[in-house]
């Protein structure tokens, strides 16, 4: 029974002694009541401060990294920015291609030519007489001529130096023709401001419409004309007036037109002596040349030997000689009646009878 009164009392201690910790703790909480929530209201206010501290150094680090990428240090990316635009500036040249209308003008002669001193000039042709015809017309004038022999070439020189006001482009050249090397001048935005234009024996429609779509702005035929070759470079260059000059005449011969030959080479007699002689030496055995080519079939280097011949022919003033090598070379076509060889006599009979007038004259 005691122990019975024992258990009873010990339980009904720990029942008392939890009650008065609870009464105690609540009593300690009504006399400091904000502390808790001080303390849990500090937490939030840290958070919420903590937050925008975080935000402000992140801004201030990108905005840290924009500063860097403007250029404000030396050797970072804003002065390669610059240096890049400057060089940029440096290989496009500023000068745009402009035409302009060319008023009536006397006589051109050599002389004409000095009109256009220090502009420079890029010569792509592959025929020696042709290039000593521009070179005897324009070495004179003050002008800077580069000489390229095909279009390859060209190409090769306009990498190395863009300043050029024109391209003189011969249309049919060997490696890289005239129409190639068009079409990749006109594609480089870096050579804008060139000039090309087409030097060729091609006047048809057709063939001027095939230079148009390459990119030749311009077209010169050939034989070369100094008249046409002064309207050009006056189109897109200076406006200083043309001084009067007198042309040399020479004797006319059945083979020969003199006078015509020498007015393309600007009326200078002794030039004109020259490029007969380069004729002489480069063409006295093309109806040897042109019979084997065509006994062998090879029709494509026919075709591009009486092209180079018709330019030259036509410079010196060769037209008989002229019009039977633009025979045979539109009926090379016609394979069939095969009448270019029948033509090739005729060829022979008027080279030679030229060679004697050229031997006579010289």
């Amino acid at each position: 029974m005691l122990n019975e009164y024992l258990y009873e009392f010990i339980a009904l201690s720990v029942v008392v002694i939890a009650l008065l910790s609870f009464i105690l703790i609540k009593k300690k909480n009504k006399k400091n009541p904000a502390k808790s929530l001080s303390s849990e209201k500090k937490d939030i206010e840290e958070e919420t401060l903590r937050e925008p501290i975080d935000d402000l150094q992140e801004s201030t680090i990108i905005e840290d990294e924009y500063d860097d990428l403007a250029g404000s240090e030396e050797g970072d990316f804003g002065t390669l920015q610059e240096e890049i635009e400057e060089e940029e500036e440096t290989l496009t040249p500023t000068r745009q291609i402009k035409k302009r209308s060319v008023p009536p003008h006397d006589k051109i002669t050599k002389e004409s030519f000095k009109e256009f001193e220090g502009e420079r000039v890029l010569i792509a042709e592959d025929n020696l007489i042709n290039q000593k015809v521009l070179l005897g017309l324009l070495g004179e004038s003050g002008m800077d001529l580069i000489i390229a022999n095909d279009g390859q070439e060209a190409l090769d020189i306009l990498e190395k130096d863009n300043d050029f006001l024109m391209v003189l482009m011969d249309a049919h050249m060997p490696r890289v023709d005239g129409f190639q090397a068009t079409r990749e001048i006109r594609k480089n935005p870096n050579y804008n401001h060139i000039l090309v234009v087409a030097l060729s024996g091609d006047t048809a429609a057709d063939d001027i419409a095939k230079m148009r779509e390459a990119g030749m702005a311009e077209q010169l035929e050939k034989p070369l004309r100094m008249e046409a070759l002064y309207d050009i470079l006056y189109a897109y260059t200076g406006d200083e007036e043309v001084e009067d000059s007198e042309y040399i005449e020479v004797i006319m011969t059945e083979e020969l037109d003199g006078d015509k030959g020498l007015s393309i080479c600007g009326g200078d007699e002794e030039f004109y002596h020259e490029i007969l002689a380069e004729f002489v030496a480069t063409y006295s055995d093309s109806d040897h040349k042109l019979h084997i080519l065509l006994s062998n079939q090879e029709f494509k280097k026919a075709d591009q030997l009486l092209l180079d011949i018709l330019g030259v022919s036509a410079n010196i003033g060769a037209d008989k000689l002229n019009d039977i090598a633009l025979k045979i070379k539109d009926s090379l076509s016609d394979t069939h009646s095969k009448s270019y060889i029948s033509l090739m006599d005729s060829y022979t009979k008027h080279l030679k009878a030229l060679l004697l007038n050229i031997k006579e004259y010289n």
